[in-house]
């Protein structure tokens, strides 16, 4: 392959990464999934490619879809039996954020919600609220009808605000996030659970994926049983930190546009709890701990410049 074509298959790379990420919510599989692409492009006829970019748009989408349809089918991928994989903010593959519809679309919560779609309802309500394409585009990358292509994006859109709260903030400023996480914190750890409780919306919902150690995820509702587990999962002891390796520093990060607290030992990220917030209380969390789940997050932060942290040892 000449250098022309490699070139121009990399100018696409970050915009394919990102719209991979966005359709299967783990950054492995999106990378496995642009490089398949690649393998693609390398095999083929390119002087029959009239827009590249359009080619390379429909080649990788629906990889991605053939991977979401085998996980379903394997029920590796059950509604509601399922996170997405954290990314720090400013990782190249969360793609655009010009729009509301764009930082939305890459939001834990989102790529939590978009779990309740079939995977071509995903993809054409990725492709239209993320990157604007046309329902003529979406029906040409799909191969399916403009009509279809309308009705899918109508009942995505209807099923994922089902999902989300009013009045939530899925970007918040530098500043209004260090406060949310740091003001949880001190109540996660002051030991008195009504400071907590205080902080939690009257629907505040808790996942977590229990470090790996469970085959289901950790789930719990109500103020008093989300604040009882909070306490727990963050009381300090001797088995928790060799669990970690280590000691943990509490740091206050960004990660999908979400304010999150994430313990580090030695550099290493080896836990990230995510929390939406709504009308300036806590609305949901979402805690991750699996080590797979971690692993570009880790690659950014050895590269991130991060803020003291707000708690030196846990």
């Amino acid at each position: 392959m000449d250098s022309a074509a490699i070139d121009r298959f990399e100018a696409s790379r970050g915009r394919l990464a990102s719209l991979a990420y966005r359709l299967l919510g783990s950054a492995a599989d999106s990378e496995d999934a642009v490089q398949d692409t690649f393998l693609r492009w390398q095999a083929a006829d390119r002087e029959r490619v009239e827009v590249p970019e359009a080619w390379l748009t429909k080649v990788l989408t629906n990889l991605c879809l053939d991977r979401l349809r085998s996980a379903q089918a394997r029920h590796e991928r059950a509604a509601g039996a399922w996170l997405p994989e954290p990314l720090l903010d400013g990782d190249p593959m969360l793609g655009p954020a010009d729009t509301f519809a764009q930082r939305e679309s890459v939001s834990l919560a989102v790529l939590t919600l978009m779990e309740r779609l079939s995977p071509v309802e995903r993809a054409v309500y990725v492709l239209r609220e993320a990157f604007s394409f046309s329902h003529v585009e979406i029906a040409g990358i799909l191969d399916i009808t403009e009509s279809a292509s309308q009705q899918h994006v109508h009942r995505a859109r209807a099923r994922v605000a089902t999902g989300r709260r009013r009045g939530s903030e899925p970007a918040p400023d530098a500043g209004s996030t260090r406060r949310v996480v740091e003001e949880f914190l001190a109540a996660a750890t002051s030991g008195r659970t009504e400071r907590l409780v205080a902080l939690l919306t009257d629907d505040v919902t808790a996942v977590s994926d229990g470090a790996g150690l469970s085959k289901r995820l950790l789930r719990f509702r109500t103020r008093e049983r989300v604040a009882s587990f909070v306490r727990a999962g963050f009381r300090s002891t001797p088995a928790k930190r060799r669990l970690a390796g280590g000691t943990p520093a509490i740091h206050v990060a960004a990660v999908n546009g979400s304010p999150a607290a994430l313990a580090v030992v030695d550099g290493r990220v080896v836990g990230v709890v995510a929390f939406e917030v709504s009308d300036g209380r806590i609305a949901s969390l979402r805690g991750i701990a699996t080590a797979a789940r971690l692993g570009r997050l880790n690659e950014a932060w050895r590269q991130h410049e991060p803020d003291a942290p707000v708690i030196d040892a846990w």
